[in-house]
């Protein structure tokens, strides 16, 4: 039987585009577990996936402690429905999470728009008006924060 094909941490780095640090960083957090020969680490297929779970997981926003509890779960078991119904829950946490970021963001541009049209606005007026009408924005800006 073949040896079971093996990785070291400079491979890894480049084919996922990430510093060797970073890898040694996950094994640290217990994301990554390889063995030794001498100084050098070595990698498993095993461990080339874990690294590729944990990098899409931090795309998707989870935390290391989301990402090693989902990968945790997976560990050799056949029956992966435990796993897929956390990991739906962790997906529709992230989900919710992103779109009360993206109404922020919505609310956040509306008022740029309003302050921008307020300010092209000011800039049309005489200058008495002109600072009568800042004092009086940035005394309704200060009564909603």
């Amino acid at each position: 039987m073949a040896s079971e094909q093996t990785y070291t941490i400079t491979e890894l780095a480049r084919e996922f585009d990430v510093t060797p640090r970073a890898i040694r960083f996950y094994e640290d957090q217990g994301l990554l577990k390889p063995s030794r020969a001498g100084r050098s680490r070595v990698y498993t297929k095993s461990d080339r996936t874990r690294l590729k779970l944990t990098l899409r997981g931090k795309r998707l926003g989870l935390s290391l402690a989301e990402i090693k509890e989902l990968i945790e779960m997976h560990g050799g078991v056949r029956n992966a429905a435990p796993q897929l119904l956390r990991f739906l829950i962790v997906l529709a946490d992230r989900r919710a999470a992103l779109e009360q970021q993206r109404e922020d963001i919505e609310a956040v541009l509306g008022e740029i728009d309003m302050l921008e049209k307020q300010c092209s606005e000011l800039l049309g007026h005489d200058a008495e008006n002109a600072a009568d009408e800042r004092a009086a924005i940035v005394r309704r800006m200060r009564g909603r924060t």
